[in-house]
């Protein structure tokens, strides 16, 4: 069975990290192409432009956009793809560049396709 875990982007790479796949919509500023170790880059699993906006990475605005990710991500048919790819892999790091460590999209999809692996 797989395991999900988050990380900044900007944190090292480590071995225990697995397969590294970044979940952010956009490249994260500051970070060279060729410099990030990556497996893979999942645009298609991130939030929508819509909703992003919305939560614009205030707390307050946290829980409805974790309900709105969440519905978006239930209709969301690159999720089951995405998770055929990587159901090989004990562990896959999704890898984030929001700064705040506790509220962001990237705990919200952890936990999402934690949740569909069980």
């Amino acid at each position: 069975m797989t395991e999900f875990k988050i990380k900044r982007v900007y944190e090292s790479a480590e071995e225990e990290d697995g397969f590294r796949v970044l979940c952010d919509r956009l490249w994260p500023r500051g970070v060279k192409k060729d410099a990030l170790e990556l497996d893979m880059w999942a645009k298609d699993i991130t939030p929508s432009t819509e909703i992003r906006k919305l939560f614009a990475h205030k707390p307050e605005n946290f829980a409805h956009f974790k309900e709105l990710y969440l519905a978006e991500l239930e209709q969301n048919p690159a999720v089951a793809e995405f998770l055929k790819k990587v159901k090989n892999e004990p562990v896959v790091t999704l890898l984030y560049a929001a700064k705040n460590e506790h509220c962001n999209h990237a705990m919200i999809l952890r936990d999402f396709l934690q949740s569909k692996v069980h």
